[in-house]
């Protein structure tokens, strides 16, 4: 989540943790941001603090790669045409998760409006970017902890973390790393492309690590961000 003029060192040369895709090159690819996204950044926060190296060409880094690759394609593309780590000849529905934005739709919310820490109804895609951007300024890491099945339906546990270096919402950056664990079920055609994606995570545990910092002194008047405070569950935190 790291985008870079440098659209050569994602195009040409590749990236190593996000080579699922590369076969049939990029050149022709539409960014969202103007340019392809580079991951040098959070690749190096990635390798420094990895649990474990999974051994090249092995279940756990075909599904790591895959996984990574999905990101990068729905955070980053703009056509869906270019997102190939998705069969589209079954029922997936990509068209919305591109309207909406990666961030927003992982962080939906049932809660009342006046109770949620982070509104997706009122972000869009290019503003969430900005926003977790902005308080993970290293990039937000992507992990494979393990993996339990193999294809074609693949199960895996996952561990997302960054540090908290940037503002969120009004609330001061703490510099402490913030982590996010869950599981993936992926089912995936002949081709490794996936055919159904779903998390199982608890959203809150993200939020609560971004809400830790005081409300900054500009925005101490703005409601809209202290709203964290109004709700019950991230009191005191």
């Amino acid at each position: 989540m790291d985008p870079s003029s440098d659209t050569e060192a994602l195009v040409e040369v590749g990236d190593k943790y996000r080579s699922h895709i590369y076969g049939e090159g990029e050149k022709n690819t539409k960014w969202k941001f103007d340019a392809a996204p580079n991951y040098d950044v959070v690749n190096k926060l990635f390798e420094e603090e990895r649990s474990k190296e999974w051994p090249k060409g092995s279940l756990e880094e075909t599904v790591q790669n895959l996984v990574k690759t999905f990101e990068m394609e729905l955070f980053h593309k703009a056509c869906l045409e270019d997102i190939k780590t998705i069969n589209r000849g079954k029922p997936m529905s990509m068209e919305e998760l591109e309207k909406v934005g990666g961030y927003n739709v992982f962080l939906q919310s049932s809660l009342p409006d006046r109770l949620r820490a982070y509104d997706p109804s009122t972000e869009t895609s290019e503003s969430s970017h900005h926003t977790f951007a902005s308080a993970f300024p290293r990039g937000f890491a992507l992990e494979t902890l393990e993996v339990y099945s193999g294809p074609p339906k693949i199960a895996f546990k996952f561990r997302h973390w960054g540090y908290m270096e940037g503002p969120f919402k009004g609330h001061a950056p703490t510099g402490e790393k913030v982590e996010l664990y869950g599981v993936g079920i992926a089912e995936v055609d002949e081709s490794m492309r996936m055919v159904k994606l779903e998390f199982i995570y608890d959203a809150g545990e993200l939020l609560a690590g971004l809400l830790k910092g005081p409300i900054l002194k500009e925005f101490e008047s703005d409601t809209s961000s202290s709203s964290s405070l109004n709700c019950p569950f991230l009191k005191g935190m």
